[in-house]
């Protein structure tokens, strides 16, 4: 099987990634692929949705009109949205030019305690993506890339649950909130502090091999292996690896070793053919489907998991 002819016959958010990252094609070649994002495919579907106040689905983090008696979250209000517009390369410009984040600063309003959006919340993960989202968009969010420094905890992570006491980091908010901080890095530069949490988040993740327990050795959870896309909130160690090849090349580092063990997890579960399966999906309301059922091959997996192997197999030096 031709992995990267299968993955160039995708959707343009997916299709430039390829150009880039494996097939190693000039910029001209893949920007003018990225263009094409907000004119068709899965981008334009997401920008035909939004709501004439900026939002998606009347709310910041859950639709306006949802039940609790819905099977799983939703995944269609305006922070999953805006995130994955970014992250499927959507040149900012064009949200600009709809003021999108000066709607958002004008209508959009957390559920938790009517808080104003771009000033973010409590949550870690979520308080992540808005900084993230905001950069792109052009918000201030310099307040939330503050309050990741105020909210550290002492073993060097974040965890979404100190405000019901927790003092030990989380996994899956160490992660998010890593990516929040890299996207406010790539940004603005950053700052010598917001380097420094950058650096202590990092240690927390590589001193546990990506998926151990500290205090055991043990795997934390049978979810670090279980891949699946949209990736939400989830950590397993192939959203892990992604972000320390991004942060590697902004930061000019090579791969640490410490990752080894957790590479070979990602190589294993490459199948015969080279492509990564839907492990499982995420359940929940969605706007429209983008990728594989659970069992099939998943394009958006296999550009993540050959992306990932193709830095580290370049790099590292055993």
């Amino acid at each position: 099987m031709d992995v990267i002819a299968w993955l160039r016959d995708s959707d343009p958010a997916l299709r430039w990634q390829v150009e880039r990252d494996l097939a190693g094609e000039p910029p001209r070649v893949w920007e003018a692929t990225r263009a094409r994002i907000a004119a068709e495919g899965f981008g334009a579907r997401l920008l035909a949705l939004q709501d004439p106040d900026g939002q998606w689905a009347g709310g910041a983090f859950f639709p306006k009109k949802h039940s609790p008696e819905e099977d799983g979250q939703p995944w269609t209000a305006t922070t999953w949205t805006l995130t994955t517009l970014r992250e499927w390369g959507m040149d900012p410009a064009v949200l600009r030019e709809r003021r999108t984040a000066e709607l958002l600063a004008e209508n959009c309003r957390w559920e938790y305690d009517d808080l104003p959006y771009w000033d973010g919340e409590v949550d870690c993960c979520i308080n992540a993506w808005t900084a993230g989202n905001g950069v792109w968009l052009g918000a201030d969010v310099s307040g939330i890339a503050e309050w990741f420094l105020g909210h550290m905890l002492p073993d060097g992570g974040w965890n979404c649950e100190w405000v019901n006491g927790s003092t030990r980091s989380s996994f899956h908010s160490t992660l998010n909130s890593l990516k929040g901080l890299l996207a406010y890095d790539l940004a603005t530069g950053g700052t010598e502090a917001t380097r420094a949490a950058r650096r202590s988040g990092e240690e927390y993740l590589l001193r546990r091999g990506l998926f151990r327990r500290l205090s055991t050795g043990e795997p934390v959870g049978p979810w670090v292996g279980r891949f699946a896309y949209p990736v939400r909130w989830q950590y397993t160690v192939l959203n892990a690896a992604e972000y320390f090849r991004e942060a590697a090349l902004f930061d000019g580092a090579e791969p640490d070793p410490r990752m080894a063990e957790a590479i070979e997890l990602i190589r294993a579960a490459r199948r015969p053919d080279g492509t990564w399966e839907q492990a499982w999906r995420y359940p929940g309301r969605v706007w429209f489907e983008v990728d594989a059922p659970v069992g099939e091959p998943s394009k958006w997996l296999t550009l993540s998991g050959t992306r990932v192997l193709s830095w580290w197999d370049a790099l590292i030096r055993v």
